[in-house]
């Protein structure tokens, strides 16, 4: 990781011919590319650093492209020489999911949308002239064969991972009668593959796109069906309605003739299975078999989503084996499958976390009950052995920073989590009251301190269970006046 930032500085003073004030990490996405930002005399820039040097050089093109268009994407500053970092503009910190979050479902943020939907409907459109779709990642168009990988996709990492029973080739049939009739469509563009409310940020009532390095051409309805049905946002079906009649009007204004809405409506319900499809495939993936703890806590509103979709919309052709298979996906027990289980006020369980410094010992267990887990952070770099963090704690914000940046906590927190939910999910399901979680570093300051509110804050979101926090050495933490 300071190998990676050291290269970071040295491509900002290659541009800027000045030295950054600061480069703080970000938190890792789903992606294996990470993410940096870099502040310099009040402005500030995103550093983006991946091994992926075809994927960079495709983002690179894009934007490029799409900039020279006048469309609202990132400016490209500064690429180095592997092609491995670059430095592009920074569109901000707020995304419409945010917004969304933060304003609810109200007549602003409804507009944000609206204004999301009529940029998109620019770049698929005024994008695709002339873009050289060479450059695409797996695919120039979104196609058959594309339509039938994500359909595989989502057969191999979720059918096939749960053990979901089907007729083999009566299913690859459905298959390829599905993709098949969605391949012929009239209108073929740039689609972002990604389009969804965690890619568009919002600055100044202004939106913009990231993250658009998977497009090709393909059909204009799989943006829109990504963006309004993202289970996350959570749309209702009169927006749904609305904003998708917003965005034909936007479509009509941009083409030479306007589109048949009939034809276009039922080839978008299509296309939103196949967009469902493909993030429950990705779900499985990251989730099943990469074991990430967000993925899997995604699974069941994704199914939710996907059960409300088959009920009430008509795809438009006929797929018998698959409509069964599906079926049972979205049953109850399958969703109930990847529920946590949820506290309330009547819960006995209270979960007591302490951090505590080695240098004492490991704290005795006063519940009565002589359970719990001791973690030993001592093998993780000590920021206090540094004298900018040295009179710190782990709740401070540059130890926060050095622990995720320069050392492997962020993969340490996440063992310790796959061992502690399921001893905080079997005690919620049988009533116990107690369990204590030690975490323990050389003097109690830095790294233990940081991983117990991080566990507390990862056990108060997934469960809503009670915690009590404890920092046992807190009265011996080194400080200015010490």
């Amino acid at each position: 990781m300071e190998s990676i930032i050291a290269g970071i500085r040295t491509l900002f003073v290659q541009w800027k011919q000045e030295a950054p004030d600061r480069i703080e990490k970000l938190p890792q996405s789903g992606s294996d590319r990470i993410y940096f930002r870099i502040y310099h005399s009040g402005n500030t820039y995103i550093a983006t650093h991946g091994v992926n040097t075809r994927e960079n050089r495709t983002f690179i093109y894009f934007s490029r492209h799409f900039k020279e268009r006048h469309l609202p994407v990132p400016e490209i500053f500064a690429v180095n020489e592997t092609e491995t970092t670059y430095i592009q503009e920074d569109l901000g910190t707020q995304s419409l999911l945010d917004e969304l979050e933060a304003r609810g479902y109200s007549i602003p943020v409804y507009e944000l949308f609206k204004k999301s939907l009529r940029s998109l409907a620019r770049i698929q459109v005024l994008g695709d002239a002339d873009l050289d779709y060479s450059y695409s990642l797996t695919a120039k168009e979104f196609g058959k064969q594309a339509i039938m990988s994500d359909l595989l996709y989502f057969k191999y990492y979720f059918l096939d991972t749960l053990g979901i029973p089907y007729d083999k080739q009566q299913l690859l049939d459905d298959f390829e009668a599905l993709s098949s009739y969605l391949n012929f469509t009239e209108h073929k563009y740039f689609m972002f593959r990604d389009f969804q409310s965690r890619n568009i940020i919002v600055a100044n009532d202004a939106v913009s796109f990231i993250d658009y390095q998977g497009g090709m051409k393909g059909a204009l309805q799989y943006d829109v069906a990504s963006m309004l049905w993202q289970a996350k946002a959570g749309l209702s079906e009169e927006w749904k309605d609305s904003l998708l009649e917003y965005y034909m009007d936007e479509v009509d204004g941009l083409l030479d003739k306007p589109l048949n809405r009939t034809a276009f409506v039922s080839q978008y319900n299509g296309y939103v299975l196949i967009r469902l499809l493909q993030v429950m495939g990705a779900y499985g993936f990251r989730g099943l078999f990469e074991r990430k703890a967000h993925f899997l806590a995604s699974i069941p509103l994704a199914l939710r989503n996907l059960k409300f979709f088959l009920d009430n919309k008509p795809m438009g052709i006929a797929t018998p084996e698959f409509e069964r298979v599906l079926q049972l996906a979205i049953a109850d027990e399958m969703i109930e499958r990847f529920e946590s289980p949820q506290a309330d006020e009547q819960t006995p369980l209270v979960v007591t976390i302490n951090s505590f410094s080695y240098r004492n010992g490991i704290p005795a267990d006063d519940t009565g009950t002589g359970g719990g887990f001791v973690f030993d952070m001592r093998g993780l770099l000590n920021p206090g052995r540094f004298d900018e963090y040295k009179y710190l704690c782990g709740k401070d914000k540059p130890v926060q920073d050095f622990l995720e940046q320069r050392t492997l906590m962020n993969e340490f927190l996440n063992g310790v989590w796959n061992v502690v939910d399921i001893t905080v999910e079997d005690y919620l399901k049988r009533g116990f009251s107690s369990l204590t979680v030690l975490f323990g570093c050389t003097g109690g300051q830095h790294r233990s301190v940081y991983a117990a509110e991080q566990t507390a804050r990862h056990l108060r979101n997934k469960y809503r269970v009670k915690v009590v926090m404890n920092h046992l050495n807190e009265n011996n933490w080194l400080t200015q006046s010490t």
